[in-house]
């Protein structure tokens, strides 16, 4: 799952520092300690300058009325027919990476409650078993035989981008490898509202009890500064830059590089409650950045050679991030491994979990379909994806500077549409 999605397309850049390695799990006696952050500037390395994209010209989206202020879901912002899937600029190559997506997704699809309203899980029968026999070169027909694109709202899209970070890291603290990678505290209290009360469905709260109230879980700041001392939470492994670690929280997953060239991979597990704020807004209002730093790589740059200005504003940001340790690739927050290049998340109000989406948008690189199988903190409303890339220096060169606009068009079963028009009540 994304912890925060990618406002600023914020992504980890790769620092090696050098440490040893011991045995993983344990507990040191001083892991209480606060956290260290550099006090020397740190240069950026050249790798990490965001990829120039080739320019694109986005379909027009169908003219409608402007949505409704503040709409909820798909359903209540508008849902109009698009362009016939054929007509598409679908290459086969992006359709046979979706359609492996996709055909990860039917279990969950064939049986989820869509809360987007637009599909019921019915509806996906047809098409999962349909997708399970289709050969190679054969993807882009099988998209336009089964599939209708509709339009939810104006249709006019924003996407970023995010991948699998990998940063420098040891298993044990050390001088160069100072900053606690937590798993989730033991004292962290998931509450579901809906349980208490019918008006408050779907909606959840964390915290902690402290005497006999419930309480906001510890922000950034107490964490940062040693809350979570004797044994309230465990201790992952340690990282080297508190700066990378920041951008692998707002990615919310990635591998440490250890010193001996193995590695391990986190996973989000939860977080303390808060809310997500974007630093990189907080940092172009204040003017600290201008319009040729807004990339994730001059926000990374700014904050190594600004550290404890850097370290207030990141702190201005309360959510904050706990993890696992995973045995496999990243997974969306449908339970499945995402694909670089075909995975998207998106707001599942707005799009059903696990469905197709066509973007065609003004770089080439964020054009073509992508599967709804992740979310994120900052990923909200009608026509937001944050594209998925992977791991490696590609994927974080392209995910480091994305930021696109253009136009969105959900890929749905057959008949949905329809079905859709003939439950709209008669006005």
């Amino acid at each position: 799952m994304r912890s925060g999605g990618l406002g600023i397309a914020a992504t980890a850049t790769l620092l090696l520092l050098s440490a040893c390695v011991s045995p993983g799990g344990e507990r040191p006696r001083d892991a209480a300690r606060p956290q260290q952050y550099p006090s020397e500037p740190y240069r950026a390395p050249v790798r990490d300058a965001p990829r120039q994209p080739v320019a694109a010209k986005p379909l027009p989206p169908v003219a409608v009325a402007p949505p409704p202020a503040n709409t909820a879901s798909a359903r209540s912002a508008g849902v109009v027919a698009g362009p016939p899937v054929y007509t598409l600029p679908i290459s086969e190559e992006r359709a046979a990476a979706a359609l492996g997506a996709f055909r990860t997704s039917c279990p969950a699809l064939t049986r989820r409650t869509d809360s987007s309203g637009l599909t019921q899980a019915a509806d996906w029968v047809g098409v999962c078993s349909a997708a399970s026999g289709v050969q190679s070169g054969e993807a882009r027909s099988f998209f336009a035989q089964y599939f209708e694109a509709v339009q939810v709202g104006d249709g006019k899209a924003f996407a970023t981008g995010y991948y699998e970070p990998e940063i420098a890291g040891c298993r044990t603290r050390q001088p160069g490898c100072e900053t606690p990678v937590y798993g989730r505290p033991t004292d962290l209290i998931d509450v579901d509202l809906g349980l208490f009360s019918d008006t408050l469905k779907g909606k959840k709260i964390r915290g902690k009890i402290s005497g006999k109230s419930f309480v906001p879980y510890d922000d950034r700041t107490g964490i940062e500064e040693g809350a979570l001392g004797n044994g309230r939470a465990p201790i992952l492994a340690w990282a080297a830059d508190p700066v990378e670690l920041f951008f692998l929280q707002v990615q919310g997953s990635g591998r440490l590089r250890l010193p001996d060239g193995g590695t391990i991979r986190i996973g989000y597990d939860t977080q303390n409650g808060r809310d997500y704020t974007g630093i990189g807004a907080l940092m172009r209002t204040r003017g600290l950045i201008g319009p040729g730093q807004a990339s994730m790589q001059g926000i990374v740059q700014w904050l190594h050679n600004h550290p404890a200005e850097g370290r207030e504003i990141m702190r201005e940001n309360k959510s904050y991030v706990f993890f696992r340790i995973m045995p496999g690739p990243p997974q969306g927050a449908m339970g499945y491994a995402v694909t670089g290049g075909a995975s998207v998340a998106v707001d599942p109000k707005f799009v059903p979990m696990g469905a197709p989406a066509f973007l065609s948008m003004d770089r080439t690189d964020a054009t073509g379909i992508w599967v709804a199988q992740d979310t994120g903190g900052a990923i909200k409303g009608a026509n937001r994806f944050d594209t998925y890339w992977g791991g490696g220096d590609d994927a974080r060169a392209i995910a480091g500077g994305m930021s696109a606009r253009g136009t969105a068009f959900l890929l749905l079963p057959v008949g949905t549409l329809a079905r859709l028009q003939a439950e709209r009540p008669r006005e």
